[in-house]
């Protein structure tokens, strides 16, 4: 397997402890936060692209990296 396969290469957010809890929560509290997890990810998205074409790169830069971390959060929660 290359290390790019494996999975807490591909989301670090693996490693944490509180991933793990997050396995034990009931179902109906996955499915909410997934569902506010992925709505922080489409918002960074849109203020990310906001900020590119604004030419404020930084700001850009830093609403990408929030959404990524948004996306592997949420990917923590597969039913």
């Amino acid at each position: 397997m290359k290390r790019s396969d494996r999975p807490d290469v591909r989301n670090p957010l693996l490693a944490l402890p509180a991933a793990q809890a997050m396995q034990n929560l009931p179902p109906e509290a996955k499915a909410a936060l997934k569902a506010l997890l992925i709505d922080i990810r489409n918002d960074c998205r849109v203020r990310a692209e906001e900020c590119w074409r604004k030419h404020k790169a930084p700001m850009a830069a830093y609403w990408k990296a929030q959404g990524v971390y948004a996306n592997h959060a949420q990917r923590l929660l597969k039913p």
